[in-house]
This record gives C-alpha cells, sequence and structure tokens, in this order.
C-alpha cells in the first residue's frame, strides 16, 4: 500500500462498469450494455456486475488488460511505479490530488453507441451504463478540483474523434489504435504543462515492443496475439497487421495472473490463428500453445475470448487437440466470441471477403454450419453476433441470415443480433442501422436469434451458474430474475408474433407508450425477494 498526500502524477483507471468481473461469466459483461433502470441499480451492481475490490490507498490488484498494457509501456518509457496508480473510479478522491497532471481512462464504450450498445438502448430506451458511469468519472469532485488533464484511449476511443464529442464529455486528448509508442512521449508532455493535441493516430506496435504485463488482469486475461489480418472493410487499420507474442512472454504472463488467483483467458481476434503466418491455421503452433499454458503449475482451467468460423472450420483437428489438452466434456466446456455476421454471401464478398477465407464467399453459410458442428462436437460453445443493417443489404440478403440460423438452431451456442453501427472504413457516408429501419423481415431474424438464446440459455447459465457464484443468495437471485426474464422475453415474442404482426419497432413503441401488459421481470424478483421466497 502507498500513500501520496498530494495525490498520484498519473492516475489509471475505467467507469465502473470495467471494473468487474461479471462473477467469471465470459457473456455476462454485455449487461454493461443495458440501460439504466432495466434492472435497480443496488441490483445490477452488487449482483451482475460486482466490483473488484480497492486497497486501502484506493488501488486495484486487479485491472483491465488494456490498462495493464498502458501502466506497462508507461514504465517501460522511465516513469516510475510511484509516479503511477492504476485506481479504483470510486476511489479517486484518495489519488487524485494537486500534484496530479494527468487521469488516463480505458474505455470500452464511452458515447454508448457501441453494436451491442445501440442495439440494447434503442430496443429498450434509455441511457447505458457505461456512459453514465464515464461521466460520473470526469465529473467527480477530485476532477473537477484539480483538473488533470484527461486522456482517454481503448477499444471504443474512436468514437470521441470528432471535437464536438471530445468536449462533451471532457476529455482532452483521445488516444485511437495501439498507445504503447505515443503514450510516453504523450503523457510527458502532460505532465510538463506542455500543449497536447487533442487527438493522437496510435502507431503498430512491433512485437518486440509491447510490454508484458506488470500486474494482474481483470479474469486473468492474457494477450497471445494482436491484429487479424482479415481485411473486414469496417475494421479499424491496425487490425490489419497480425503479430503473434512469444510463447515463453505468455506464459509469464500467465504465470503472473496465478500469482493473483486468476485463471488464465487467452486473448486474440481468433486464438486458432496463434502462430500462424499466413490465414491458414498452424495447428502445431497452436495445440503447442495451449499445451505449454495448460501445463503451467497450478493452470486448471484455461479459456479463450474470440476465434473465427472459418479457423474451427479449417482445422478441426486442431479444435479436437485442444478440446482433449483442456478436457472438456459435457459439463466442462469452452466459450468464446465469434462472428456469423450474415448469411448472404453477397455481401461476405462486398465487406468481409477475407472472413471466409480459406473458403469461398459462396460457401460461407455451409462453412457456418460446419463450424458450429466441430464446436458442437469438441464442447465448444459460441456466443456469436449477427450484424443487422450492413449497407446495400437487401430483404432477400436478411433471409438468407434467417435461414441460416435456422439451420444452428441444433448446436448449443447464443447468436445476437446486433444493429450495425458506422465506424472505421465505412462511417464514410453510411448511415448506422436503426429501429426506423426495422422491417418485418429484419424482426423476424430479430426474434428467431433470441427463440434461439431462450432455447440455449437455460444449460449455459446453469454452467456458468455452478462455477463462477459461489454466493448462495446472489445464486437464488440471479436464477429467479433469469427465470423470470426468460418468461418474460418468451411473453414479449409472443406477444409480437400474435399481436404486432411481427413488427418490432410497432411493439417497441407501445411499449414505450406504456400500452404493454407484459409485468417487469425486476419488478416480480423484488416482490419475491419481499416475501422471503428468496
Amino acid at each position: 500500500m502507498r500513500s501520496h498526500n498530494g495525490g498520484y502524477p498519473i492516475v489509471l483507471t475505467s467507469d465502473r462498469t470495467l471494473m468487474s468481473e461479471y462473477g467469471g461469466g465470459l457473456f455476462m459483461g454485455f449487461s454493461a450494455c443495458l440501460p439504466k433502470g432495466t434492472v435497480p441499480d443496488n441490483v445490477y451492481f452488487n449482483l451482475l456486475c460486482p466490483s473488484i475490490e480497492a486497497d486501502k490507498d484506493g488501488s486495484v490488484s486487479v485491472a483491465p488488460c488494456g490498462m495493464r498494457k498502458i501502466e506497462a509501456a508507461l514504465l517501460r518509457s522511465g516513469f516510475s511505479q510511484d509516479d503511477i496508480i492504476v485506481a479504483h473510479p470510486d476511489k479517486l478522491h484518495l489519488v487524485i490530488g494537486p500534484d496530479t497532471k494527468v487521469l488516463g481512462l480505458t474505455e470500452n464504450d464511452p458515447l454508448g453507441i457501441g453494436p451491442a450498445t445501440s442495439t440494447f438502448t434503442q430496443i429498450l430506451g434509455g441511457e447505458p451504463h457505461m456512459k453514465l458511469k464515464l461521466q460520473e468519472l470526469v465529473r467527480h469532485p477530485s476532477v473537477q478540483k484539480y483538473h488533470p488533464r484527461i486522456i482517454l484511449g481503448g477499444p471504443g476511443s474512436w468514437q470521441l474523434a470528432e471535437r464536438g464529442a471530445r468536449e462533451s464529455i471532457g476529455v482532452d486528448c483521445v488516444v485511437i489504435g495501439e498507445a504503447e509508442r505515443v503514450v510516453g512521449p504523450l503523457f510527458r508532455k502532460a505532465m510538463s504543462g506542455e500543449d497536447i493535441p487533442r487527438m493522437v493516430m496510435g502507431e503498430v506496435t512491433p512485437i518486440e515492443e509491447i510490454p508484458q504485463l506488470e500486474h494482474a488482469t481483470l479474469n486473468g486475461i492474457v494477450e497471445i496475439a494482436r491484429g487479424c489480418g482479415r481485411g473486414c472493410e469496417f475494421c479499424v487499420p491496425q487490425l490489419q497487421k497480425y503479430r503473434c507474442l512469444p510463447v515463453e512472454n505468455i506464459c509469464r504472463d500467465v504465470d503472473l495472473n496465478l500469482r493473483a488467483g486468476r485463471q488464465p483467458i487467452l486473448h486474440a481476434e481468433d486464438v486458432l490463428r496463434y502462430g500462424a503466418k499466413s490465414i491458414a491455421v498452424d495447428e502445431e503452433k497452436v495445440v503447442g500453445l495451449f499445451r505449454a499454458v495448460k501445463g503451467r503449475p497450478g493452470v486448471t482451467k484455461v479459456g479463450i475470448s474470440h476465434f473465427a468460423l472459418a479457423s474451427v472450420a479449417s482445422a478441426p483437428r486442431a479444435v479436437a487437440e485442444i478440446s482433449e489438452i483442456l478436457e472438456l466434456d459435457g459439463s466442462r466446456w469452452l466459450g468464446g466470441q465469434t462472428g456469423v455476421e450474415t448469411g448472404s454471401p453477397r455481401l461476405m464478398a462486398r465487406y468481409m471477403r477475407g472472413k471466409c477465407r480459406p473458403f469461398e464467399c459462396e460457401q460461407w453459410p455451409d462453412t457456418v454450419v460446419q463450424a458450429f458442428q466441430v464446436l458442437e462436437d469438441n464442447h465448444w460453445v459460441p456466443c456469436a453476433t449477427i450484424i443487422m443493417g450492413l449497407p446495400g443489404e437487401t430483404e432477400s440478403d436478411v433471409a438468407m441470415t434467417s435461414e441460416l440460423v435456422d439451420r444452428l438452431h441444433g448446436f448449443r451456442s447464443l447468436i445476437v443480433p446486433l444493429f450495425f453501427v458506422a465506424t472505421g472504413e465505412l462511417n464514410d457516408g453510411c448511415k448506422s442501422f436503426d429501429l426506423q429501419q426495422m422491417s418485418r423481415t429484419y424482426s423476424e431474424l430479430f426474434l428467431n436469434c433470441w427463440e434461439h438464446n431462450l432455447k440455449w440459455g437455460s444449460s449455459l447459465y446453469e454452467g456458468w451458474d455452478r462455477i463462477a457464484l459461489k454466493n448462495n443468495v446472489a445464486r437464488r437471485f440471479i436464477r429467479l430474475a433469469y427465470n423470470f426474464g426468460s418468461n418474460e422475453v418468451k411473453e414479449a415474442i409472443r406477444v409480437c408474433r400474435e399481436e404486432y404482426d411481427t413488427d418490432l419497432g410497432r411493439i417497441v413503441d407501445a411499449n414505450r407508450k406504456g400500452d404493454l401488459n407484459i409485468e417487469s421481470m425486476t419488478a416480480r424478483a423484488i416482490v419475491n425477494m419481499v416475501k422471503g421466497e428468496l
């Protein structure tokens, strides 16, 4: 524990929604996209999004992986550990003072306009938690009193490229893209009182300059590769350069997290392409990585963040070998995020040709089904996304996607439909998808996905519930809330189909006007709590 009565020169933090491990649930982090009021704040922040613990000096023992990389980059550039504190957002009064020169923020969705957030807020109404918590953070009394320079980066920094967006939040500088090469000089200028640019574009960081972790990460996230190289048009340019970290560096970061009590989750845009020199999976390299990580003393399980369906379909033997190494079975499964995006070969060829490789775009629907079969056979559970409203998407394209979802109903998985958000290479002249464009064909696709999720959600929840939730009260409450929520969604889908002619826009409008008679999930849960049924 350290003590700086005048505050720390550099304070790194994030909004409260990013300072939670969500009970170890891979998919529970999506709840940060929910609008405030969907679940009462005391329930949400205590049970769904419980805070990590803060030390007495305001620091945290685990933090988001991106923030830890910035911390390590600043230390490498010459700052001392005594200059920097990675702090809990609720403890800023302990760490910010007259000596504080820079407040560095890592954010995923600062304006609440990311695909998942936009989808939930348009359907449910209201403002998302992460946006509101960021506003609370920059308006904190200590920030307002001492006025440190606010520098914001992270996956959502692209949202603040416009000057008005930065000013609306009160950010002095936004760093877009990889930051390791730019944060040292930028923070030094800010520390010395020099003028700093309003926006800094990051640079692709060579492997030898990507710093290793100095302290543990949330949920034991360990970066194994950076970039993608598949060339989707809506992606940010820096993801085009694909690089893999050495196995020995990865194992060192795994060991560091183990000492903090965190089992590893391996992070990359596509974990299956670890070590690959081209788009093809290098089975020896990726299987060797998993064998090395699983073999570290103290490792009992290994998680992953993302994988590509084309990699799964092209390398079923690698998937099988990894499953054997991780000892997966019917009750022990591996979850990860992936992208289906569309069932239209035409749209794949237009925007995501590289996503299909080594297969052809015309094969995409069959490739997806083949990949889901491989995943099912080897106890991997995908949380897949669908993009609704890609520029130029036709009713025929939407129908193809709905047909593909039909073909996936037999596979244990989640399929999350998301509204297209104009970012990256597609933000010039393109418009984001919104509820006003929701035709009946789109509505059918949306409902189809959520019927699929209701079918499989209970079994997936139970697996997470047993492993992650140690608090019996929390487990019983969330189980109750989940059951109520599932019934409510089923009823809403029925009403939408039977009474609103499968018109999602109409039923959303009716809900906002108070014309729907579907009882609130949280209201019923609270009633049962009061009755003592919890």
